[in-house]
């Protein structure tokens, strides 16, 4: 199983200088990402938004100037909101990534959980799921065939033309990110694509009937079952000790959970209810090393997911604090996690011969 990290890129929305905060926030960021290879963590992705509280808008650029820093770690948008973007530039820039990075470039499409990129780039948001399927068939025609004829209702057709540059990568990895839509995950399910769910609520395992679906429909569809890859994606932070972990994390999450909330109708969180979520069944995994790399392997024992994502730079959380929890992350959880789940497979194959 793979281990990395996602963030949106989480800035101060209040500075007055929002080019300097800009700056500092991404210097930051390329510092953790740097780290986060060094330590020998799998995966960083990316989110895109177009929000005073993120820095990040256009994550195949920031990708690029990671690709130029880091060596082995998968470099991956998460999510690129493809509902209201050009499918073309996306692959153009994904491709660029790739050959910059030596073939470590992916995409993970998403409707986006903000609509602030439709009245942005001139898109009606009553279009917002037609644009997504259009647009992922066209990434996935395009990531497929270097000449490229294609004809759809939202966009101008494509006559022949071909799509430079190509990619390192025979083919450019295309995920697809679900929220929790049934019918987002049989999408995903029915094309072959790897699917990443994220969990931002509730006792984690209630979305494992999303995995379930996701095969299922895969599986009908005639893909190779050990080609249906899953991911979960989930906020959580790590610590010397738990209680640290516990009171480090909670007034940024907290923070950015109240805010959302206030937008989209949701109850006020509390610091009950976020200590009732990082217990044993619930979507925070926040702790000491010891006790995070447990509840990745419980987890795993769920959803047998091939990658897990950890979002532990959310909201205004300390840069010093964010390097010492990737510092722990791989150098004390990733080993834990590889040698059970290495050690799990290894006895099943042992029994099974």
């Amino acid at each position: 199983m793979e281990l990395g990290l996602h963030t949106f890129g989480d800035m101060d929305a209040a500075a007055l200088n929002k080019g300097v905060e800009g700056a500092r926030r991404l210097k930051n960021l390329l510092e953790e990402i740097k780290l986060a290879d060094e330590v020998g963590l799998d995966v960083f992705g990316l989110g895109e938004h177009h929000r005073p509280d993120y820095v990040i808008s256009s994550p195949s650029t920031v990708l690029a100037a990671a690709a130029a820093i880091t060596r082995n770690i998968r470099l991956t948008s998460s999510v690129t909101v493809l509902s209201s973007d050009d499918p073309v530039r996306v692959f153009q820039q994904f491709s660029t990534v790739d050959l910059i990075s030596g073939g470590r470039a992916e995409i993970m499409a998403g409707r986006g959980s903000f609509i602030e990129s439709f009245p942005l780039f001139g898109y009606d948001l009553g279009d917002y799921d037609e644009l997504f399927t259009e647009n992922l068939d066209l990434l996935l025609k395009l990531r497929d065939e270097e000449v490229v004829t294609w004809k759809g209702q939202m966009r101008a057709p494509i006559n022949g033309h071909g799509v430079y540059p190509r990619p390192l990568q025979e083919q450019l990895p295309v995920w697809i990110a679900v929220g929790g839509t049934p019918q987002s995950v049989v999408r995903a399910g029915s094309l072959g694509l790897p699917l990443a769910i994220a969990i931002i609520g509730g006792e984690y395992p209630r979305f494992k009937p999303f995995a379930d679906l996701y095969r299922e429909a895969g599986e009908n569809a005639g893909h190779d079952p050990a080609k249906l890859k899953t991911s979960i994606n989930v906020h959580g932070f790590i610590a010397d000790t738990t209680q640290a972990a516990a009171d480090q994390f909670y007034g940024p999450q907290s923070e950015v959970m109240n805010r959302l909330g206030r937008e989209r109708g949701w109850g006020p969180t509390s610091r009950a209810h976020f200590d009732q979520a990082r217990s044993a069944l619930g979507n925070l995994f926040v702790g000491e090393p010891e006790l995070v790399a447990e509840k990745i392997i419980a987890a795993h024992s769920v959803f047998k997911m091939d990658r897990f994502l950890l979002q532990m730079a959310i909201g205004l959380m300390p840069h010093e604090q964010i390097m010492r929890g990737i510092e722990l992350y791989g150098t004390k959880v990733a080993p834990i996690v590889r040698k059970e789940l290495t050690g799990s497979a290894e006895r099943a194959t042992s029994q099974a011969n």
